[in-house]
């Protein structure tokens, strides 16, 4: 009987060491609310896009091609990294309210179609120090397109939203896009 109870006895520690373990452990998440969070205001942005890829000052500059995008219309594979103005009109010389930085690529094989991944940091204004950021597929030919707003900092923490880009002028690869940003922060 004792020798059962020796043989018993590492079997009834490790059931008894996973039970108590297993009533202190802490769970893997809690929700409480967020310090200083005021939830749901609704805000509307319109502002204009630069992107200049020529002349002497470029905002945005290739970094990279794959090896057949000379052979292809669409220059699929092309990357580019932009530090573009924002500005209240679509005049460059217009008051400056931020800087749309980030990166696009040509991602469709018989379009021009960029994905878009910006953070705008705006630099004026009740937003001043905010940032939103956006994340999306850009069919430039497309009169109106659509890219989801997926987060922001400052005045823009927890944001959610979407952006409207149409492309206001064009003049060789230089463009100005209008954007009107629709945002629940």
């Amino acid at each position: 009987m004792a020798k059962r109870f020796l043989i018993l006895l590492p079997l009834f520690s490790t059931i008894l060491l996973l039970a108590l373990t297993v009533t202190e452990s802490e769970a893997y998440s809690t929700t409480t609310p967020f310090q200083g969070y005021k939830p749901e205001c609704f805000t509307h942005l319109h502002f204009y896009f630069h992107d200049v890829i020529t002349g002497d000052k470029p905002t945005a500059i290739k970094v990279a091609e794959a090896r057949r995008t000379n052979s292809l219309n669409v220059n699929f594979g092309v990357i580019m990294i932009a530090d573009d103005p924002l500005t209240e009109g679509p005049d460059p010389r217009s008051k400056e309210v931020g800087r749309a930085q980030g990166m696009y690529a040509s991602t469709a094989m018989k379009d021009i179609v960029f994905t878009m991944v910006f953070n705008l940091a705006f630099t004026a204004g009740e937003f001043n120090g905010s940032t939103f950021a956006m994340y999306g597929r850009n069919d430039i030919f497309s009169k109106a397109r659509e890219m989801p707003i997926i987060g922001g900092t400052g005045a823009f923490r927890f944001a959610r939203g979407y952006a409207q880009a149409k492309t206001y002028k064009i003049v060789g690869l230089d463009a100005v896009v209008e954007y009107n940003v629709f945002i629940w922060h």
